[in-house]
C-alpha cells in the first residue's frame, strides 16, 4: 500500500495548487445551483399533491450536489491517462513496480479529493447565509451528519471504481469522447443528478435502485437531509461496500484482460 498512498499524497498536494481554477469553478457552480433551485421552485409552486421530497430537502440536495461535484461527476477525467492509452505510452506504466489498477485508482481519487476540498467549503459557507428559500440547512442530528460523511466517502470510492471502467473501455474503443459520453450521460441520470430519484416515475426508480450509481450521489445527499432514515442509511452503507468490492474485482479482471491484448508499436 505504500506506493499507492505516496501517489495519493503527491497528487493531492499537486491538485491543491490550482486555486484559480477552483475559484472559477465555484462561481460556475453557484450559477448552476441557483438555476436548478429556481427551476424546481417553479415546479413545486404548481404541484397539486405532496411531492415525495420536500422543497427544503431538495434545496439541500442541490447545494450538496454543487459543493461535491468533483465527487459525483463521471465526466471529471484525467486526460493524461487517456493519452497514455491512445498513444501507446502505456508501455511506461507497465514498467512500474506496482499494479496499474491501484496506481490509477489512487491518482483519480486524489484528483477528485483535491478539487472538492478547494471548492466545497466556499460554496457551503455562502449557502448557509443565503436568504430563504435558497439557504442551506444543517442535518437533523449529529448522528445523521456522521452517516452522511461515511456515505459520501464510500460513494467517492465507489464512483472512482466506476470511472475506472471508462479508462478500461478506451483500450477497446480508442475513443475517450465516446466512453465519456456513454458513461457520463447514463451515470449522471441514474445517480439522480438530472432528476432526483424520488421525483422519477416508479419504473425508473426501480432501475435506479438496481444500479450502484445512486449510491454515489443521491443516497448520501438524502441521508444528510434526513429524507433517508438512519436505519436505512446503515443498510445503504453495507450495500455501498458490497458494490465497491464487486466493482473493484471486476475492474481488476477487465484491466488485466485488456492489458493482455495491448500492442505497442516499435516494441
Amino acid at each position: 500500500m505504500k506506493p499507492y498512498s505516496s501517489v495519493l499524497k503527491l497528487r493531492l498536494l499537486n491538485g491543491m495548487q490550482y486555486r484559480s481554477a477552483a475559484l472559477a469553478g465555484v462561481a460556475t457552480q453557484f450559477f448552476w445551483g441557483f438555476m436548478y433551485i429556481m427551476i424546481f421552485e417553479a415546479f413545486y409552486d404548481q404541484v397539486l399533491h405532496n411531492p415525495p421530497i420536500s422543497l427544503k430537502e431538495l434545496i439541500v440536495y442541490l447545494w450538496l450536489q454543487q459543493s461535491f461535484l468533483a465527487f459525483i461527476m463521471l465526466w471529471f477525467r484525467d486526460n493524461e491517462l487517456f493519452d497514455l492509452i491512445t498513444t501507446g505510452n502505456i508501455a511506461y506504466e507497465l514498467c512500474r513496480p506496482c499494479g496499474i489498477y491501484g496506481y490509477w485508482y489512487a491518482k483519480l481519487l486524489a484528483q477528485r479529493l483535491s478539487s472538492a476540498l478547494l471548492r466545497c467549503f466556499p460554496i457551503l459557507i455562502v449557502a448557509f447565509f443565503l436568504p430563504q428559500p435558497y439557504r442551506m440547512t444543517l442535518p437533523p442530528s449529529f448522528t445523521t451528519f456522521l452517516l452522511f460523511l461515511v456515505t459520501l466517502m464510500f460513494g467517492l470510492f465507489l464512483l472512482v471504481a466506476i470511472s475506472m471502467f471508462i479508462y478500461i473501455s478506451v483500450f477497446i474503443t480508442l475513443s475517450p469522447v465516446g466512453s465519456l459520453l456513454v458513461f457520463g450521460v447514463i451515470g449522471e441520470f441514474f445517480a439522480g443528478l438530472v432528476i432526483p430519484i424520488p421525483l422519477m416515475p416508479s419504473w425508473l426508480q426501480e432501475i435506479a435502485y438496481m444500479l450502484p450509481l445512486r449510491l454515489t450521489a443521491d443516497f448520501p445527499f438524502r441521508v444528510y437531509s434526513g429524507h433517508i432514515p438512519q436505519d436505512e442509511a446503515l443498510m445503504g452503507i453495507l450495500l455501498q461496500l458490497v458494490w465497491l468490492a464487486i466493482l473493484v474485482l471486476l475492474g481488476r479482471i477487465a484491466l488485466n484482460k485488456a492489458l493482455q491484448k495491448v500492442v505497442v508499436q516499435g516494441g
